[in-house]
């Protein structure tokens, strides 16, 4: 019989349920406890030691493994899922090089009409805003 170790616990629900997510696309079963107590009543998180994910003893290694592996590359993943193969504009943000930017004009235009030559772009990838 296989039985169900506490893998890792959390503060919230969302954290939680990403990491169980993760977990899903790789295959691994896992089970969070405390979730529904605790958002009842967030009091009671010290006393139960917060919301606890679980996995099956078998499964903790490659679960350790598979969240270490994501979080490293985490800031990979989302510049990639970031970037835009024909982006409108041909300039990345100059903090965090993804091309997944807007012209912001609200703060450059009176009634429509532009009022300076320069614009302010906001980058969506990570809230960077500058000029060009």
């Amino acid at each position: 019989m296989n039985d169900l170790v506490k893998f890792r616990f959390y503060e919230t629900a969302l954290q939680a349920n990403r990491d169980k997510q993760i977990l899903a696309e790789n295959g691994i079963n896992s089970f969070i406890a405390n979730e529904q107590l605790i958002q009842s009543d967030w009091l009671l998180a010290q006393a139960v030691g917060g919301i606890q994910l679980q996995v099956f003893q078998e499964d903790l290694e490659k679960a350790n493994q598979t969240l270490d592996d994501y979080k490293q590359n985490e800031e990979f993943s989302l510049e990639v899922e970031h970037t835009i193969e024909n982006s409108e504009f041909d300039f990345v943000c100059p903090k965090c090089g993804s091309n997944h930017i807007y012209r912001d004009d609200s703060a450059t235009s009176f009634f429509g009409v532009s009022i300076l030559t320069s614009h302010k772009f906001v980058c969506y990838y990570c809230g960077n805003e500058f000029t060009h």
